[in-house]
């Protein structure tokens, strides 16, 4: 079957970059979504990371041979880098598949090239290359903002951290404290490199606990938080953890887990990329539950459904 036309894919980037790069500016953001899959012909998730494109391609049904689909590829690398100005070993091209469990997280190559990104004034270290995500969410950028503006000397915990973005704004902000908790030392390891990176490693400050989150929101609880940020991904299945994750099954316990932990008067804030979520709210032991998910989401991403997010209060 004939190839699409690489043109509209050209022309698209174009008027999206021109936009969005003095939005960028304005922002103080060097890594943004430039296309996400406007043209069905070409189902690619295209963000710019400085002066380099991390692409991922959605996987779905298409009716291209093989080898025309590595002429597909081909076409669409070169309308990347002409409309962007990238040359080609600055783009980094991944195959993106429904994940199960912990493919998500695991490593794909280990060629150790990590770059610093920057984003409101912070830096965090990225490697665009060795996993399928790249270290830094971009859709959460507002969400990160939001939770740097109430942290002022607050204590706040960040579960299923990943590599530690939200407490590296948190502290930013003015935490008292800040309590990190993920399953992996690979990105406990890379969230306290996140914060030295900004000069706000104070181990007095600021702890990281290797723990499963599920189990560890079951026990009784020993300290008390002012701010919770509760990201879990939609499914894990982990050898190290306790039982399986399914965030559509069992938000309303760890939800029920983080208001247990609040102080009175205090913020949850809960978020997740399942696309078919649907919040049982009547099984949350707490009346003050608000939609944010509209005002999470930046304007770089157009897809409404990139994650929801809710904001609880105790």
């Amino acid at each position: 079957m004939p190839l699409p036309d690489a043109t509209m894919l050209v022309n698209r980037l174009v008027k999206n970059d021109r936009h969005l790069a003095k939005w960028a500016r304005r922002e103080g953001v060097s890594c943004y979504r430039v296309y996400d899959a406007d043209i069905p012909e070409f189902p690619l998730a295209v963000d710019r990371y400085e002066d380099c494109l991390h692409v991922s391609e959605y996987r779905r049904r298409h009716t291209l041979m093989p080898e025309e689909y590595r002429a597909w590829l081909q076409m669409s690398a070169e309308a990347m880098q002409q409309a962007l100005n990238v040359p080609p070993d600055k783009v980094f091209f991944k195959e993106r598949e429904p994940q199960k469990g912990v493919q998500q997280y695991e490593k794909r190559e280990d060629k150790g090239q990590e770059m610093i990104a920057q984003e409101g004034g912070l830096k965090f270290w990225v490697n665009l290359n060795d996993y399928l995500d790249t270290g830094l969410f971009l859709d959460h950028r507002p969400l990160r903002q939001l939770v740097r503006q109430e942290a002022a000397g607050k204590d706040v915990l960040n579960l299923f951290a990943y590599t530690g973005s939200f407490t590296v704004y948190a502290a930013a902000g003015g935490a008292a404290t800040t309590t990190t908790i993920d399953l992996s030392n690979t990105y406990l390891d890379w969230a306290q490199r996140n914060l030295a990176l900004n000069q706000l490693d104070d181990p007095r400050r600021h702890q990281f606990v290797r723990a499963d989150v599920k189990a560890w929101l079951r026990q009784r609880p020993t300290q008390v938080y002012d701010l919770i940020v509760l990201d879990p991904p939609t499914f894990s299945n982990s050898k190290a953890m306790y039982d399986i994750l399914d965030t559509q099954r069992d938000h309303p316990e760890l939800i029920n887990g983080c208001l247990a932990r609040l102080r009175p008067g205090g913020k949850l804030y809960f978020s997740n990329n399942y696309r078919r979520f649907r919040l049982e709210a009547e099984a949350i032991q707490s009346d003050k539950i608000r939609d944010i998910t509209k005002q999470s989401i930046p304007p770089d991403f157009r897809n409404d459904k990139i994650h929801y997010c809710f904001l609880i209060e105790k």
